[in-house]
């Protein structure tokens, strides 16, 4: 009973070529019940011998189709031609004990054979069905065929727990292959966000590190002719960020970008400096906790880069606060902002940044002029 299972469960059939030859091959191999009945044709035990050794045959072959197309197949119920297959089997099956059983007692184990191939490819309810007609069929011509009623029992329960058995292997495999497309589907979502975080990060860095380059080449370009020394300093400048910008796309590949908050705040003052916007900073509770520290960095970043590219502002300020309700970092400008308000791709990333971790982004952009960006993470720390 347990080898016809073991045989039926290699049989799963997942669109490899592989994977079906090789679930066909166990099944054949667990077939060696049927080894009585082919020993009786084989020494001329059955008469005639061509038809019982013709039909053995053909029942092998059908059974062995079956039970591949049953584990392969993810259709919630089999085709017509998959049922024709069945009931040949049947038939064929019966037609073989029926014949043979008087002369030969191992001929009803080809009975186990027709409940395992329906309970491979029908449905649940109507595979316990048929193993139970099965049974049936297998006493009563256990019976017809002069076997004891008492050792008719034991094959009647064996063929009954065979057919179970595969009902429930099926079964398994079934959730077995749910479980694999679920899995897939998560890797496939782990690589788009992957992606995601990857063109999230790129953004972010380059765009905030080539916006300053930008304002360091200008300041190179106004100071050329009439102060070389400043002009070099600047040069200077732009090789250190291309060197930093550098660093921060390999750390950024590896996942591990972690600049604190600090340096952010710092190179972004500079920043705005060189871009001729007069910067104030406000600080209240800081050093800021982990929780919000890395997330703080890169919304600086983000919003300084916005002053700069887009706000033709004079005068930018930066206040950060942490305290017992969490912290909160506000950038505001003098200038235009944004022409929707919605400050582009870097934001959107920002915000999806600090929904992940329950914090909140807000942009606003007053009457009276300039750009206002205000992030808060309740409870941080």
């Amino acid at each position: 009973m347990t080898t016809v299972v073991s045989g039926e469960a290699q049989n799963i059939g997942r669109g490899s070529v592989a994977d079906k030859v090789g679930g066909l091959v166990w099944a054949a191999i667990w077939m060696w019940p049927l080894l009585g009945p082919a020993s009786a044709v084989v020494s001329g035990k059955v008469h005639p011998v061509v038809p019982a050794a013709a039909g053995l045959l053909a029942f092998v072959v059908l059974y062995l189709i079956l039970v591949l197309v049953g584990f392969g197949s993810r259709r919630a119920t089999p085709t017509r031609r998959t049922v024709l297959g069945l009931v040949v089997l049947a038939v064929l099956g019966i037609a073989l004990v029926a014949g043979y059983a008087r002369e030969s007692d191992s001929w009803l184990s080809v009975m186990l054979f027709v409940g395992a191939g329906g309970a491979a490819v029908l449905p649940r309810p109507v595979a316990v069905g048929w193993a139970a007609a099965a049974v049936v069929a297998l006493v009563g011509l256990g019976l017809l065929a002069g076997r004891d009623a008492a050792e008719l029992s034991g094959e009647a329960f064996i063929t009954l727990m065979a057919c179970v058995l595969v009902v429930v292997v099926k079964q398994m495999m079934g959730y077995i292959h749910e479980l694999r497309s679920a899995q897939a589907s998560l890797a496939a979502a782990a690589v788009a966000e992957e992606r995601l975080r990857f063109a999230r990060d790129l953004h972010e860095l380059l765009g905030h590190t080539l916006s300053v380059m930008v304002v360091k080449a200008e300041v190179v370009r106004r100071l050329v002719s009439d102060d070389p020394a400043r002009a070099a300093a600047a040069a200077a400048d732009i090789e250190e960020l291309g060197r930093t910008a550098l660093t921060e796309v390999r750390e950024a590949v590896t996942g591990y970008r972690q600049r604190p908050f600090a340096s952010e705040l710092d190179g972004a003052r500079d920043a705005l400096t060189d871009a001729g916007i007069e910067v104030t900073v406000t600080e209240v509770g800081t050093p800021l906790p982990a929780s919000a520290d890395v997330l703080f960095g890169w919304s600086v970043r983000e919003g300084a880069t916005n002053v700069i590219r887009h706000s033709k502002a004079r005068r930018c300020s930066i206040g950060v606060r942490f305290d017992e309700r969490g912290a909160r970092l506000e950038i505001s400008d003098d200038g235009v902002g944004p022409s929707d308000g919605s400050g582009g791709h870097g934001l959107r990333g920002l915000r999806e940044r600090l929904a992940a971790a329950g914090g909140t982004l807000s942009v606003s952009s007053p009457s009276g002029g300039g750009f206002s960006l205000v992030v808060t993470l309740p409870g941080a720390g």
